[in-house]
């Protein structure tokens, strides 16, 4: 009813092929041909609905029916296999649509580098708009071609930013990277001028591009251009750590570091500006240049004590003690009254056996800046050279300037303890829980006391002595605490009773609904057909708790689903990186289940993590034999002692 309709000739010839009659769709599509042959989809049908030769002798009757058509043309060369033959079709389609830049690009495609720039030559005359072409051609150019044909595509297309770009970084890749800067400002005033809107999200977009291209210098010269493009006076610091923040997660490390140093030249007294770069070096750059921003850093900020340590720490770490000790006694005479840089000193000696350097550090820091930290500090420093005397004496005299310093009563106990004054202790550990009663760490007196109880076997007392400390806490903090009734439960199990530890352990979740180290215990006691429920539970309470997470690892361990207890495990380290028994964990498994490779990983990244937290880890790490450990051996160490008592 209406034969020049393409589209209903190509719906009668599909309907026949799919009855499975191709001759009579053959026929239909080709009386659509004959009477719509202006139509590129009739004729691209009729092309698919024949086989061979005379798929190619349809096209060719299309070409000749509409021979500016780029799909014909492009249909036709792609059925050809041969190279030659492909070009040939592509060149006469050249000849007929030469404003085709996807002609061009599929002619270029197939030509080698001389013949390609000298289509690339006769491309960019046809199609002078599209700057894909004339950077394409400045690759292939010579670095002076380069230039020239720049030249030629900054005065056909002046609106371009693309152009600028590329100018700069090809003569960052011939060696002349000082003059990024210079031609990033020009083509911002050129730009402008005609009328381009500088828009700052897609010109950082390609500052990482250029980065990624390996050309550093135009990647700083594209951020230093736009960092302030848009940008309140008021909110250029945030916005700034923003954009660089973003970088980092991208990968993108030299466009947060161009980011950074810019941010520097605008705010050279702002410690976190200088914080944030150094981070971004220590994860991702070299030491020689970590310690270079750190001077640097000091310099303008000099009473910022976390910028002399890290530099300080750098120095210790690369194992340059004498450099350490010189940063150290400069962030003295700008900051003489620090107790953080007091004892930093005294951790350097002490860490690289110089334990008299390191006394006479902490004696100078009692009499200039007394702090609670350094009495205690000088109390450890006794107590692993094996003076109890004097540790005792400095704990006394510590707890007389500062009795509300929960740390040093339980020092004090522990060193009653070793002494085998078990009365002195418990009066130690009494003092400090009345005295520290409103300190966060008042539950470690509590916790000691209860063991010391049940050690003597006065179960009853220690069951006691863990109740009171519930309480008083709740009443000193308005919050119950978690570790005093994880320890309540744990106590019981050792006695025998589950029935009272499950109803404690009850009770403790009710009072803290959402404590991971509940959850944990929870799972691990509950029986094996009920421990699914209980993480499902568990998860909706503490998703991201890392005790809990551990724990359903634990779970899928024993069920040996190693690959998932494995991911759980990761995930417990991503978390919480500064929980050691997390850590110790993951290890374990890897001795059990992984590869030297995967060990070996891990114990890197447990050692660049620095755990201090976890209940074994803590009772490994702070042994006065293993004072001086690196993260890495207490690990193993940690990973023996699980094993233990796990038999």
């Amino acid at each position: 009813t209406n034969p020049k309709h393409a589209p209903g000739w190509i719906a009668a010839a599909r309907l026949e092929e799919v009855a499975g009659k191709m001759t009579t769709a053959r026929a239909i599509i080709q009386k659509g041909c004959d009477e719509c042959p202006s139509s590129e989809d009739v004729w691209l049908e009729a092309s698919r609905l024949q086989v061979g030769e005379l798929s190619k002798a349809v096209l060719a009757q299309g070409v000749r029916a509409i021979p500016t058509s780029v799909k014909l043309w492009l249909a036709a060369a792609e059925l050809e296999h041969e190279v030659p033959s492909k070009k040939r079709v592509l060149r006469r389609a050249l000849e007929q649509v030469p404003s085709s830049v996807r002609l061009w690009k599929e002619a270029v495609s197939l030509e080698g580098e001389e013949d390609a720039r000298v289509m690339l030559s006769r491309a960019v005359e046809c199609c002078p708009q599209h700057v894909e072409l004339w950077l394409a051609l400045v690759r292939l150019e010579s670095y002076r071609n380069a230039k020239k044909v720049l030249n030629k595509a900054r005065e056909t297309i002046p609106t371009e930013p693309a152009v600028w770009f590329t100018a700069c970084k090809l003569e960052e890749a011939n060696g002349n990277a000082a003059m990024a800067d210079k031609i990033i400002g020009r083509g911002m005033r050129s730009l402008q001028g005609h009328g381009v809107i500088i828009e700052r999200e897609a010109w950082m977009k390609e500052a990482e591009a250029a980065e990624r291209a390996g050309s550093p210098a135009t990647c700083g010269a594209i951020v230093r251009a736009v960092a302030t493009v848009g940008v309140e006076e008021q909110d250029m610091k945030r916005t700034w750590m923003a954009d660089a923040e973003e970088c980092i997660k991208r990968g993108s490390v030299e466009t947060a570091r161009a980011i950074y140093a810019h941010a520097i030249t605008v705010f050279p007294g702002k410690k976190g500006v200088w914080l944030r770069a150094a981070k971004l070096e220590q994860s991702q750059g070299e030491r020689e240049r970590l310690d270079a921003l750190l001077r640097r850093a000091v310099t303008y900020c000099p009473q910022a004590e976390v910028l002399w340590l890290m530099g300080a720490k750098e120095q210790w770490l690369a194992g340059n003690v004498p450099a350490a000790r010189e940063i150290l006694q400069e962030a003295f005479v700008a900051n003489p009254e620090s107790e953080a840089i007091w004892l930093a000193a005294f951790k350097l000696e002490f860490e690289n056996g110089e334990p008299e350097r390191a006394r006479i550090i902490l004696e100078k820091a009692r009499e200039r800046q007394p702090t609670a930290r350094v009495w205690m500090k000088s109390a450890i420093v006794e107590r692993e050279l094996g003076n109890s005397d004097a540790e005792l004496a400095l704990l006394k005299e510590g707890l007389a300037k500062y009795p509300a310093f929960t740390k040093m009563w339980a020092m004090l106990g522990q060193l009653h303890e070793r002494l085998g004054n078990r009365v002195a202790a418990r009066e130690a550990y009494h003092k400090g829980c009345a005295l520290c009663a409103k300190d966060e760490k008042v539950p470690m007196l509590w916790l000691a006391l209860a063991r010391l109880e049940e050690g003597a076997g006065n179960a009853g007392k220690a069951r006691a002595m863990l109740e009171q400390g519930r309480q008083r806490f709740k009443a000193s903090h308005n919050r119950a605490c978690p570790e005093l009734w994880l320890a309540a439960v744990r106590a019981e199990r050792r006695a025998g009773n589950e029935q009272a530890a499950s109803v404690l352990l009850a009770k403790g979740l009710q009072e803290v609904p959402s404590a991971g180290l509940l959850w944990a215990e929870s799972i691990r006691m509950a029986p094996r057909p009920q421990r699914k429920s209980k993480s499902a539970d568990a998860l909706k309470k503490a998703d991201n708790d890392p005790h809990v997470v551990r724990a359903i690892a634990e779970l899928f361990l024993s069920d040996r689903k190693i690959d998932k207890a494995r991911n759980w495990l990761e995930r417990a380290v991503t978390l919480a990186p500064d929980l050691g028994d997390a850590w110790a964990a993951l290890y374990k498994l890897e001795l059990e289940h992984g590869t030297d490779e995967r060990q070996s990983a891990v114990l890197e990244r447990c050692a660049r993590a620095q755990p201090v937290h976890g209940e074994v880890w803590q009772s490994v790490a702070k042994a006065v034999e293993n004072a001086h450990l690196p993260a890495g051996q207490v690990l193993k160490k940690v990973v023996i002692a699980m094993s233990t008592a796990a038999q």
